[in-house]
C-alpha cells in the first residue's frame, strides 16, 4: 500500500507541475506569440477541455485496458504534449498540445483519486490532504522554475523540465512493483453497468447534493486555475513589476496552499468536514475582496498568502465530505466532481481573460470574489442538507422507539 501511495503521490506531483506551467509562463507566451489574454484564455479553456475529456473517459479506458495501462497512456501524453510545447509551434497548434496535455493530466488526477478514497477508508480526509500536498509542492516548485528560465531568457526549457519528469514517471510506472495491487491495477472491467445504474443512488436529496456539489467542483476549480493562471498577469497590471516577481508570486501561493494541506487533513477530521469547508470558503471570500480593493506589493502578497492558506483543503476536503454524505458511490463520485472541476477550469479562465481585456486587473478580482461568494452559498447549502438529514434520521429513530 505504500509503494503505491507513494507513487500517487509522485504522480499528483507531476500533475501540480503541468497544471500552472502555462499559467507561469503566460507573459512570456503571450509576448513572444503577440497574443492577447483573451488568447490565453482560450489555452487554458483548451487544456481544461482535455482535462475534462481525459476524466469523463478515464472510467471507459480503465475498464478495458486496466488502471496501469491508463495510467502509462496519459503519462506518456503529457510526456509528449510538454516536449511540443517546448519547441513552439504555430499559435494554432499550441490548443491542441494544450488539450492533450489536459487529457493526460486529467487521467491521472481521476485514476489515483478514486484509487486513494477507495483504498484509505478511515481517515480519509488525512489521505487526501497529504495527496494533495504534493500537488501543491509540485505548483509551488513550477514558478519558481518557470523565474529561472525566463531570467536565463531560456523559458521555453521550463516545458521540457515537465517533459522529463514525465519520462521518468512513467518509467517507473511501467516497472514499479505493487505487490497485491499489482493484479488490481492490471484488471480489466469483464462487464459493464447497465444503463443508467450509476444514477439510481442518486435519487432524492442525494441528486441535490450531488448537484450542489457538482456546481461548488465548477466553481472552485474555476476559480483556483483563474487565480493562479493570471495572478503574475493582475499584479503586473496592479503594481507594473517585473515579470519573475510576478511569477514569484504564484510560487507564495503554493507555498500557502501546500503548508496549509499539511494541516487541513488533520484540522477537518477535528472540526468536522462540513465546518471546514463552509469557514474556509468564508474566509477566502474576505480575503480576495480585500485583495481586489488593495495596493501595494507587500500587502498583495500577505492576501495572497492567506489567500493560500483557507483554499488550501478545499478541494480534498470537500471531495471526501460529498463522499461521505453520498455512501456506496466511491467509484463514480470522485470523477464526476472531478469532471465538473474541468468543466469550471476551462470555462471561468476564459472569462477571466475576457474581463483582463475588458475591464482590467480590478474588474477581474472582484469577478474572483463574486466566485467565492458562491461558494459560501453553496458550501452552507450542503450544510443545511447535512443537517436537514440528521434531524429527520434522529426524529424517525426517536418514532421508531417510542411505536416499541
Amino acid at each position: 500500500m505504500k509503494s503505491l501511495f507513494w507513487m500517487g503521490c509522485w504522480s499528483y506531483l507531476l500533475i501540480g507541475l503541468a497544471h500552472v506551467v502555462v499559467g507561469s509562463l503566460m507573459p512570456s507566451l503571450l509576448e513572444y506569440y503577440g497574443r492577447d489574454y483573451g488568447d490565453g484564455g482560450l489555452l487554458i479553456f483548451a487544456q481544461f477541455s482535455g482535462f475534462l475529456v481525459g476524466v469523463l473517459l478515464c472510467p471507459l479506458l480503465i475498464a478495458r485496458l486496466g488502471k496501469l495501462n491508463g495510467l502509462l497512456i496519459a503519462t506518456g501524453m503529457l510526456c509528449a504534449a510538454e516536449f511540443v510545447y517546448t519547441l513552439l509551434p504555430l499559435w494554432e497548434w499550441m490548443y491542441v498540445v494544450g488539450a492533450v496535455a489536459g487529457f493526460g493530466f486529467g487521467m491521472i488526477e481521476a485514476v489515483i483519486g478514486t484509487i486513494i478514497i477507495a483504498t484509505f477508508t478511515e481517515r480519509t480526509a488525512v489521505a487526501m490532504s497529504r495527496l494533495e500536498v504534493f500537488f501543491g509542492l509540485g505548483a509551488l516548485l513550477m514558478p519558481l522554475a518557470a523565474g529561472a528560465f525566463i531570467r536565463l531568457e531560456n523559458w521555453r526549457y521550463t516545458f521540457l523540465l515537465v517533459s522529463v519528469l514525465a519520462f521518468v514517471l512513467l518509467f517507473a510506472w511501467g516497472k514499479g512493483r505493487f505487490g497485491e495491487f499489482k493484479e488490481t491495477l492490471q484488471a480489466r472491467s469483464e462487464k459493464t453497468a447497465e444503463k443508467g445504474n450509476w444514477l439510481k443512488p442518486y435519487q432524492g436529496t442525494r441528486g441535490l447534493l450531488l448537484v450542489v456539489f457538482l456546481v461548488f467542483f465548477f466553481v472552485y476549480v474555476g476559480t483556483e486555475m483563474s487565480f493562479v493562471n493570471f495572478l503574475p498577469s493582475l499584479l503586473i497590471e496592479k503594481l507594473g513589476i517585473d515579470k519573475p516577481t510576478a511569477a514569484f508570486s504564484v510560487t507564495l501561493f503554493w507555498v500557502a496552499m501546500t503548508f496549509g494541506r499539511v494541516f487541513a487533513g488533520v484540522v477537518a477530521e477535528r472540526i468536522s468536514y462540513s465546518r471546514y469547508v463552509a469557514l474556509g470558503c468564508l474566509i477566502s471570500f474576505i480575503v480576495i475582496s480585500l485583495f481586489a480593493m488593495s495596493g501595494g506589493l507587500a500587502l498583495l502578497f500577505t492576501l495572497i498568502v492567506l489567500f493560500g492558506l483557507f483554499m488550501s483543503g478545499l478541494f480534498s476536503i470537500a471531495l471526501v465530505f460529498a463522499n461521505k454524505l453520498l455512501p456506496g458511490t466511491e467509484e463514480t463520485t470522485p470523477s464526476l466532481l472531478i469532471a465538473s472541476g474541468g468543466v469550471g477550469g476551462a470555462l471561468l479562465p476564459l472569462m477571466m481573460g475576457e474581463s483582463m481585456d475588458f475591464g482590467g486587473a480590478d474588474l477581474s478580482a472582484w469577478i474572483l470574489s463574486g466566485f467565492l461568494a458562491l461558494l459560501v452559498l453553496l458550501s452552507a447549502t450542503a450544510v443545511m442538507i447535512q443537517r436537514s438529514r440528521a434531524y429527520t434520521s434522529s426524529t424517525r429513530s426517536v418514532n421508531v422507539e417510542s411505536s416499541n
